[in-house]
């Protein structure tokens, strides 16, 4: 028994700090295209990444954009967005798409498919890019 009291605090050191966002589930390593929102497509090409523990990042209709993802699985909180600035005919519905993104509460992966969801009933649908 007094073999492993050292070894404990590095255990412990060890399990913190994972990723536990949706990242670590299922959805990192890949580019995802937005499909639909509550049922409707955009009409604009989007695309979502998490490209390392704890970040979201993408490519929106006009813009370049990241920010920070620190819920839990399968909790979903994007924090601290930030994109580019540039204007194109789509900058509506890269509005949207914002808007859209930062009320969402919840995340589910099955297979290539990622959708955010919140209580109020809101959807939005990613399919895994080939």
């Amino acid at each position: 028994m007094l073999r492993l009291l050292p070894i404990l605090p590095l255990m412990a050191l060890f399990q913190c700090g994972g990723d536990e966002t949706v990242a670590a589930y299922g959805a990192a390593d890949r580019v995802w295209t937005l499909q639909e929102i509550d049922g409707r497509p955009l009409g604009a090409n989007v695309t979502l990444t998490l490209p390392e523990p704890g970040q979201i990042a993408g490519k929106a209709p006009c813009n370049s954009y990241s920010g920070t993802l620190d819920a839990p699985y399968p909790w979903f909180e994007v924090k601290d967005l930030i994109a580019t600035r540039a204007a194109c005919p789509e900058l509506e519905a890269e509005g949207t798409y914002f808007a859209a993104l930062m009320v969402m509460t919840q995340s589910e992966v099955s297979g290539d498919v990622l959708v955010l969801r919140n209580e109020a009933g809101n959807e939005m649908v990613f399919k895994a890019a080939e």
